[in-house]
């Protein structure tokens, strides 16, 4: 099993070359028992997506945090907007997403000729069809991260503009021949490959839940068929398709599945990983540790910071919304520059006791992937843009009336209305990596403010270069580029690499 992981986990697109002692991938699937295990590298893959630094990255980019003088400068190439196609972090995850890709395909391919065998009847067929639809889920997901962040926004403009959208691999084929790896493609073909993989997961998935449907659950660790819904939610919401993201999002929330987390339970979510509103939560224990977000923002002594949130990010909470305490707390004791400079952290993702490896604060949280509260965010964005501002008031006052002690519903209308589900969509899903996405979605830039007027103290102390960063909205690196690792690898992208870089 540990060759067969190995093996997958980290196939790219264009490696092509079998690893010495490595199972053979044309023998290594033979039964029912092979496949299932297979399928945990479907959820092992999904675990680090949703973790660690495919979720900080583009968070850290943005108008969120200030980088804090001696933090070794790490992430500091991307705080302070010095992105470029050499980048390791952009290598990084492109290669990693392309090697969940290719563990996706592979699966698919050989699910699909067990199923087309006929000697899987009864339960091990729909086990095998529920598990395939799993890893169409998985390539839906890998490519909707890179076209969210390695394309530029979709738009009705832009959408089939050749050489746009990612190079879709759909088989599991390696090979040494560069002819033959894929260019770039449309974003309208990229969103359409998304959807149809979405279409079939949500089909063997909802399929199967006909049989068994005790996945349907809050903290499930296996993927149920409303969490293919959110996530069809979520990708229709930045494409701006918001009739789909209405529809699948209320089809959510209308399930009675899942209810927000209630006020008094809202903190304890993020240490104990646990909550009624949680659609998806990949399993991680001490033997299968999840990535870390944490450590950006806090270290195991809880004396220094990387980065810390700017004034405007904590002047966004008022009174009794309780995700200011559970998101924000002040250390006395940090440590910047050999002098101590008490000031708030952010400790959402604190480091759940249950996932300790010793007596220290490994800061590891089990990712809450897909949450109900998100959901109630895309229906109200997408009924405000669908002028149905009745039904965008219900969402908007359903989630604050969980999350601000003593909330009275309020009717907004116009630009006040969008303004403020903006926001709320900020302060609940700050640090869970969609800033880069929303604020492409909206077309808007933004600035961070370098003054901790909460603090000034601090303002000595921040990263100079990343202090009053500015992003216009065509600003070109809200679209990430295409490493040049993998352009030099793929003779066939050549010349297709994302403007300004």
């Amino acid at each position: 099993m540990l060759a067969l992981s190995t093996l997958f986990t980290f196939t790219s697109c264009n490696m092509d070359k079998t690893p010495y002692g490595s199972l053979d991938e044309n023998i290594a699937i033979q039964n029912m028992n092979d496949i299932a295990r297979y399928r945990t590298i479907f959820y092992t893959n999904l675990r680090g997506l949703t973790n660690g630094d495919y979720l900080a990255i583009p968070e850290l980019q943005m108008d969120g945090f200030h980088g804090i003088i001696g933090n070794g400068n790490r992430q500091g190439i991307i705080s302070n907007g010095l992105i470029e196609p050499s980048t390791g972090e952009m290598e990084t995850i492109w290669g990693g997403i392309y090697g969940c890709i290719a563990n996706a395909n592979y699966g698919i391919t050989k699910m699909q000729q067990m199923i087309e065998s006929g000697e899987y009847k009864d339960n091990d067929l729909a086990m095998l069809k529920r598990y395939q639809g799993e890893g169409y889920f998985l390539r839906a997901f890998c490519y909707f991260y890179l076209v969210d962040h390695f394309s530029p926004a979709y738009t009705s403009a832009n959408a089939e503009t050749a050489a746009l959208g990612m190079p879709l691999q759909l088989v599991y084929a390696p090979s040494g021949d560069v002819s033959t790896y894929p260019g770039r493609s449309t974003l309208k073909q990229t969103y359409d490959q998304i959807e149809s993989d979405l279409n079939a997961a949500y089909q063997a998935i909802s399929a199967y839940e006909a049989i068994d449907a005790s996945q349907v659950a809050a903290e499930a660790p296996y993927l149920s068929s409303y969490a293919v819904l959110a996530v069809q939610a979520r990708v229709a919401l930045q494409k701006k398709d918001y009739a789909t993201a209405l529809s699948k999002a209320e089809q959510v929330i209308n399930s009675g599945k899942y209810s927000l987390t209630e006020i008094a339970d809202y903190a304890a979510m993020w240490t104990d990983d646990k909550g009624s509103e949680i659609i998806f939560r990949p399993f991680a224990s001490k033997e299968e540790l999840p990535g870390s977000i944490g450590t950006n923002f806090l270290n195991d002594a809880e004396t220094f910071a990387d980065y810390i949130p700017t004034t405007d990010m904590l002047n966004l909470y008022g009174d009794g919304d309780v995700r200011f305490d559970a998101f924000f707390k002040v250390y006395a004791k940090m440590e910047i520059e050999g002098e101590t400079v008490p000031c708030y952290a952010f400790c959402k993702f604190p480091g759940n006791a249950a996932l300790r490896t010793t007596a220290a604060n490994n800061l590891r949280n089990m990712a809450k992937a897909i949450r109900l509260s998100e959901v109630y965010l895309i229906a109200a964005e997408a009924a405000a843009a669908s002028n149905d501002e009745a039904k965008a008031n219900s969402y908007l006052n359903g989630l604050r009336e969980k999350r601000i002690e003593g909330y009275s519903a309020k009717s907004l209308s116009g630009s006040a209305l969008v303004e403020t589900i903006r926001s709320e969509r900020l302060k609940e899903l700050i640090g869970e990596g969609f800033r880069m996405g929303d604020l492409r979605r909206y077309g808007i830039g933004f600035k961070r403010n370098p003054n901790h007027a909460e603090n000034p103290n601090l303002n000595a102390k921040i990263v100079k270069a990343g202090a009053d960063m500015t992003y216009l909205a065509d600003d070109h690196r809200f679209t990430w580029p295409i490493p040049t690792a993998e352009i030099d690898a793929n003779p066939n992208i050549k010349g297709q690499q994302n403007a300004g870089y």
